[in-house]
């Protein structure tokens, strides 16, 4: 019973002296599930890493674009670049990031700090988004903060939606952003760059809204909804 107190009076004071920019984040998410898809706040993120463990590996750089009303603002981007605390020489072939390149670096306790405020009141989209989300959730980590509590789309898992359900082949297979791109006829400038993938990405997600939405009857709480499969 003595422990159970403790661990309780421990979570109380760690909860209550989380920073204010955290409190105004999480108070921001407050209610955006009343909302329509035209007055919901979209934010289309993506970010580039060191390698494929968000545990080990470390955010290069991260790129996010607004979406509001149906319009992408493209005035009111997200980019930033961290300092590499983390270099693997192999994966710059990918994202083209050096440990000295030309460009502003950050720490990143910033980086993250500035996106939260970024993607207050939002519901973020991304492709296989559950990988940045860890990425970003393992850098919270090292802050002392929670994890994300944004609601999250997967552009991968929607454009599944597009497709009849009784194609189940289609729901096993895992779609690349490359694949999607090239059936919804998306260009794909400035691929494996954080900000570019996040345009890009953002120009799928329309195009995969309009294709959701042809009965012109799509609700908000339709694009969390996953279908049964048919076998």
């Amino acid at each position: 019973m003595f422990k159970f107190i403790v661990k309780n009076l421990q979570y109380y004071f760690k909860k209550k002296h989380y920073p204010d920019y955290w409190k105004e984040y999480t108070e921001s998410l407050k209610n955006i599930n009343n909302k329509s898809i035209e007055d919901s706040k979209f934010v289309v993120f993506d970010c580039e890493t060191s390698g494929l463990d968000p545990k080990t590996d470390r955010i290069l750089s991260m790129g996010a674009v607004t979406i509001y009303n149906n319009t992408i603002h493209v005035k009111d981007v997200f980019e930033k670049y961290l300092e590499q605390e983390i270099f693997k020489r192999e994966s710059v072939a990918i994202h083209g990031l050096l440990k000295n390149g030309n460009y502003n670096q950050c720490k990143e306790d910033l980086a993250i700090k500035a996106f939260l405020k970024y993607i207050e009141g939002a519901i973020i989209v991304g492709h296989h988004i559950n990988f940045d989300i860890n990425c970003v959730n393992y850098a919270l980590k090292r802050m002392g903060l929670p994890k994300l509590k944004n609601k999250t789309l997967d552009t991968s898992v929607l454009f599944k939606k597009t497709k009849h359900q009784v194609y189940s082949d289609v729901y096993n297979k895992v779609f690349s952003l490359d694949e999607i791109c090239e059936e919804l006829k998306v260009k794909k400038k400035d691929r494996h760059t954080a900000y570019g993938d996040a345009y890009i990405t953002a120009i799928a997600f329309f195009k995969i809204l309009g294709r959701l939405n042809r009965n012109n009857d799509l609700r908000l709480k339709d694009l969390f909804y996953v279908p049964k499969m048919i076998y």
